[in-house]
């Protein structure tokens, strides 16, 4: 028999499942606003204006954003209808792809990143002292390491093992700078 969770435990979950969800509908409502960007749209191109080159393998990619190969495909065939990202042969293996970001894609994370951060601040950050900033970031660093090594001893056979690699902590952090935005 599964054990329950104590109440206290139970509180916690629901807060959090709650609060997750209310957060991520706030940020993905005012990005798509002001910049006709979604969540997952403004991750890849985080990821990718930060990446050697401006590109990455697809296969890390997946990894790094936590989507299954389809979902990244489709996702990546989206951006590129709207000019985000390009879609080319890996140089080093000509079986793999990369996605590489476009300078429209550059330019649409600029354009942007400062609305996405003032509302991170705005939704999230503001409210929390340094010490609870701490907390949380030990809390989800903790979880995310765990639930990483968990996908790499379950996931199917033929996935991709950059879904092992360590998320970027501070990808949703920080200002655009130089030839490079971030966040």
């Amino acid at each position: 028999m599964v054990e329950g969770l104590d109440a206290a435990r139970m509180t916690c979950w629901r807060a959090y499942i709650e609060s997750s969800q209310r957060l991520l509908t706030a940020l993905e409502d005012e990005l798509r606003e002001g910049s006709e960007l979604s969540l997952a749209d403004y991750h890849v191109l985080v990821l990718l204006s930060e990446a050697p080159r401006q590109r990455l393998r697809m296969g890390e990619l997946a990894g790094r954003l936590v989507f299954s190969p389809s979902r990244l495909t489709y996702q990546i065939s989206s951006m590129r209808r709207r000019g985000l990202v390009v879609r080319e042969s890996c140089p080093q293996d000509r079986r793999g792809s990369e996605a590489v970001l476009t300078a429209a894609g550059l330019l649409a994370l600029r354009r942007a990143a400062p609305q996405h951060l003032a509302a991170v601040r705005a939704r999230f950050m503001d409210d929390l002292d340094e010490a609870e900033v701490a907390a949380l970031t030990r809390v989800f660093t903790r979880l995310g390491d765990r639930l990483r090594d968990h996908t790499a001893t379950t996931r199917p056979r033929g996935e991709h093992a950059a879904s092992r690699e360590p998320r970027d902590e501070h990808a949703d952090s920080r200002e655009p700078r130089g030839d490079r935005a971030a966040s």
